[in-house]
């Protein structure tokens, strides 16, 4: 398996999981969850060239040998920590609205 394919994974799972459109709707009534859902999906998508951007500049920094295995994962788990913590924000903004 090449680097680049257990980035791939790593990334895919990762992010599959912070994007996850149920859960961040849960806290909300069940008449405002199909909304939330529709939001967060919307947001996600906003986001997706971003994280793209991210993951690929992280993979050429991990070819050129500027970072390794440890540092890659452990920058993607603080990016998406991050990233999903500010789609987060804008999802509770956005849901205050309606």
């Amino acid at each position: 398996m090449t680097a680049r394919t257990l980035v791939l994974i790593l990334l895919g799972a990762s992010w599959g999981t912070a994007w996850a459109a149920d859960p961040p709707c849960d806290k909300y009534p069940v008449a405002k969850q199909t909304k939330c859902a529709a939001i967060w999906k919307a947001l996600n998508q906003e986001d997706g060239p971003s994280i793209a951007q991210f993951g690929l500049a992280q993979l050429k920094r991990r070819e050129e040998g500027k970072i390794n295995a440890e540092q890659h994962l452990a920058e993607n788990m603080t990016f998406i920590k991050q990233s999903t913590q500010k789609r987060l924000e804008r999802l509770d903004a956005r849901m205050e609205k309606e």
